[in-house]
């Protein structure tokens, strides 16, 4: 069975920080593409940041410079610390992958609030 639990939400106030994390099971996490997405109120989702399997990672304009994304083969899990928090990074935080770049997986989201 396929897993996908992302944790490390809540609230923070603006310019703090949260690491996010999202712990896998069911799929070959060491060699997929693995991300993290976003998606606010009244939003389309948008992806915040990609880690392939080697390593090399790409984010969203938006977030250059404060996110990090990095990932832990040894325990299938992904992380997203976010430093510098602002209020429009509030939102619903979804981790994603493509199993085998092929099946897409959604986890169930964890809230992030960042007020100002």
């Amino acid at each position: 069975q396929v897993q996908l639990v992302e944790s490390g939400g809540g609230l923070v106030q603006a310019g703090g920080s949260l690491r996010l994390s999202c712990a896998t099971s069911g799929i070959a996490f060491s060699i997929n593409t693995m991300a993290w997405y976003r998606q606010a109120p009244g939003k389309q989702r948008e992806v915040v940041a990609t880690i392939s399997s080697g390593g090399n990672t790409n984010y969203a304009e938006s977030v250059k410079g404060r996110f990090t994304i990095s990932r832990d083969n040894a325990k299938n899990t992904v992380y997203l610390q976010m430093n510098s928090l602002k209020p429009e990074d509030t939102a619903v935080y979804l981790c994603f992958t493509r199993d085998l770049g092929v099946r897409p997986y959604w986890g169930q989201g964890t809230q992030v609030t960042v007020s100002s």
